[in-house]
């Protein structure tokens, strides 16, 4: 059996209603989570949880959170406890990356389902890669503080995502096309024809007037919002 929850927010933005498909390994996962965000929002009590689940048997469920050590209640009253405590700071973490990455990076519609399946499969390392590749967001697209990770602290020293917009490089820099979101297919097709597909090592030559890139022995004007879409690592 799998259950459904709904998830509700502006149409087209983060957060629009969507159904997530919850197996039943899940529902756990996904009760902790909504008592670490009502915990945010300063109402987390019994009744406040079992109103904001809507999966069935959500009572049973935190029952048997309760049994196996993850929480204590006592009244209305809810503690995560430590190991409680430490698996929904990941969950929360991992579904926050998740839904920046689809939001932001993609601009998919329907985020939000995107990111309810996809932070169910990441590993603490990808998940800490997705972060870097997004240079360490501290809020996800509804404004919600995402968890810091180890690699967060790392990038207090260092202060540089693996993965930037074509458009962050200085004149003279190289980088490796590690992606492109193109804003329609046929842009997507005219920068394919033009050689600029993920692999290319690329050069940016002037900002302005205009952006001038190389790739290999050609020289292309392109328009800034172009070089937005195309993210690239440096080499």
């Amino acid at each position: 059996m799998s259950e459904h929850k709904r998830l509700d927010a502006v149409e087209g933005k983060a957060g629009h209603p969507a159904l997530c498909v919850l197996p039943e390994i899940e529902k756990e996962d996904e009760l902790l989570e909504i008592m670490w965000t009502l915990r945010e929002e300063g109402t987390l009590t019994h009744d406040q949880v079992l109103q904001s689940c809507s999966m069935e048997g959500c009572e049973a469920i935190l029952k048997d959170l309760s049994k196996s050590g993850w929480l204590h209640v006592k009244g209305q009253a809810i503690e995560l406890l430590p190991k409680g405590e430490k698996r929904a700071r990941e969950l929360v973490r991992r579904h926050r990356l998740s839904l920046r990455l689809f939001y932001d990076l993609f601009a998919l519609d329907g985020a939000e389902a995107e990111a309810c399946k996809f932070e169910h499969i990441l590993s603490p390392e990808v998940t800490d890669s997705v972060c870097t590749l997004l240079g360490h967001p501290p809020n996800s697209p509804d404004g919600k503080p995402i968890p810091r990770g180890d690699c967060c602290a790392m990038f207090r020293q260092e202060m540089k995502p693996l993965v930037a917009p074509l458009a962050d490089l200085m004149p003279g820099e190289q980088a490796k096309i590690v992606f492109i979101t193109p804003g329609s297919h046929s842009r997507l097709d005219r920068l394919s024809a033009m050689g600029v597909v993920p692999g290319s090592i690329v050069k940016l030559h002037q900002k302005r007037p205009s952006y001038v890139i190389q790739l290999g022995e050609t020289t292309i004007a392109v328009d800034k919002d172009i070089t937005k879409e195309i993210f690239v690592k440096k080499v």
